[in-house]
């Protein structure tokens, strides 16, 4: 079985794209209501939903 490497960039990208949505998210709710409120529920709602989207199983193709 053969195993081809993968570039760092390929490896971290979705990791930091997360971990930036969850930040934008959190400083968000942070700062205040209205605009911030809907912004703060879009970082961490797309970020938890990424998150959950691990669970469930591949389609074979």
């Amino acid at each position: 079985m053969s195993h081809k490497s993968q570039p760092t960039w390929r490896i971290f990208i979705w990791p930091t794209v997360m971990a930036l949505l969850t930040t934008v998210g959190l400083f968000a709710a942070l700062l205040g209501d209205g605009v911030w409120d809907s912004l703060a529920w879009l970082g961490l709602g797309v970020s938890a939903a990424l998150g959950l989207q691990g669970f469930y199983p591949r389609s074979r193709q």
